[in-house]
């Protein structure tokens, strides 16, 4: 090979590998802005009195995607709602880290097909291993390490939360020193199982204790309130769940057609969830929660946890999600009703983490009380935890 074409084609390679460095390191934090955002990163101080009640919480979250957006969380970003310094500061004691493995092309809220993901090419902007450009159950596996190497790394900032003696570990850890937070996984929806349902031990091994039956379109399992034909649970699905119940893994409906919502609920043995949600007596939308549903929910020890989404509350404010939260209260009791933000959503939230004290706030203007509110912030989710998770550890996937 001449000497003026082996520097044409080293030019080339050096072009190339500029481009890409360029398009891996500025595209994905700039897609992550303009999805992930927030009315106002500035909120005004909240009362002594909602602050000092805050403070006594145990404050916990069931949905955050987090994990999809490549930032390490042990560091403060100026992006996004969450990281583990925010949460820090915010006093939360508990986030579930939700992973999500597709999404189509599109998104919209009533009719959404599989046929299309415009994940696959966030995973290759944000380096991860090629084995999940193709594989949905890889990039579970991939996201759930990153949160485990997270926890390795915090030199005791964060703790991973994978059994009931973690837990119990941790909150004795963090009555002496509340400068620390943890976090459990959770899946956002079972098409990341790829149609096999033995993989919910491959995901259990790996950290999973909550796994969503569907997101925005249908699948093998089950049906998607946003899908095309939003049916209910298939024969694989019904097998899913009983196989969750008996791992002891929570069974999330969020994002689930009231077909699968129905099915689910008649057949189960273990309380349910809905990680991430709105109501429909505030919000009438296919999103959002009937109030039967609500009671099916309560009925099975059930939680439900309202989000901070326009599309969930009708509003971008505290008061509004309060008032999804009093409805449901109203309608299941306030022992079945939580918090689940859907922080780093792709959604415009009030605010990031940090502003949850405003929520607390907003609680205590809407006239709950202390013990009410110690519920739905995060009380009635340590509750469930404690209920569902086991005494020890299984195999985990390295």
């Amino acid at each position: 090979m001449k000497l003026a074409v082996k520097r044409g084609l080293l030019a080339g390679a050096i072009v190339l590998a500029v481009a890409v460095g360029v398009f891996c390191g500025l595209v994905p934090p700039e897609v992550e802005k303009r999805l992930n955002r927030v009315a106002s990163r500035r909120a005004g101080p909240v009362s002594a009195q909602a602050e000092s009640l805050h403070r006594r919480l145990f404050v916990a979250d069931l949905h955050a995607d987090s994990l999809l957006w490549g930032r390490d969380l042990l560091v403060r970003s100026g992006r996004g709602h969450v990281d583990v310094p925010r949460l820090i500061e915010a006093g939360v004691a508990l986030q579930a880290f939700t992973v999500v493995t597709k999404s189509p092309r599109g998104l919209n809220l009533d009719r959404n097909d599989d046929t299309s993901d415009t994940l696959t090419l966030l995973a290759v902007a944000q380096r991860w291993p090629p084995a999940t450009w193709g594989s949905l159950r890889e990039r579970a596996l991939h996201q759930a390490s990153r949160l485990r190497d997270t926890a390795q790394r915090s030199q005791g900032r964060f703790a991973l939360i994978l059994t009931a003696r973690d837990l119990d570990t941790y909150l004795e850890r963090r009555r002496k020193d509340p400068a620390i937070t943890a976090g459990f996984l959770g899946l956002e929806g079972a098409h990341a199982l790829e149609g096999n349902v033995e993989n919910v031990d491959v995901l259990a091994d790996a950290g999973f204790r909550m796994i969503g039956l569907a997101h925005f379109f249908d699948n093998e399992m089950a049906g998607s309130a946003h899908g095309v034909r939003k049916g209910g649970l298939t024969e694989k699905g019904r097998e899913l769940v009983r196989r969750l119940e008996a791992r002891g893994i929570l069974v999330d409906l969020a994002h689930t057609s009231p077909r699968t919502i129905d099915d689910v609920l008649a057949m189960a043995t273990r309380p349910v969830v809905v990680s991430h949600t709105g109501v429909k007596g505030t919000c009438d939308n296919v999103r959002n929660l009937s109030d039967a549903h609500l009671r099916g929910i309560a009925r099975t020890g059930g939680v439900v946890g309202i989000g901070v989404w326009d599309t969930a509350i009708c509003g971008n404010d505290a008061a509004a999600i309060v008032r999804a939260m009093r409805h449901a209260m109203a309608v299941a009791g306030a022992e079945h009703v939580a918090f689940g933000s859907d922080f780093d959503g792709a959604i415009s939230a009030p605010w990031d983490v940090t502003g949850l004290p405003h929520l607390t706030a907003a609680l205590l203007a809407g006239g709950l009380s202390e013990e009410q509110i110690a519920q739905v912030m995060g009380g009635n989710i340590l509750r469930l935890l404690r209920q569902s998770l086991g005494p020890t550890d299984s195999r985990l996937r390295d």
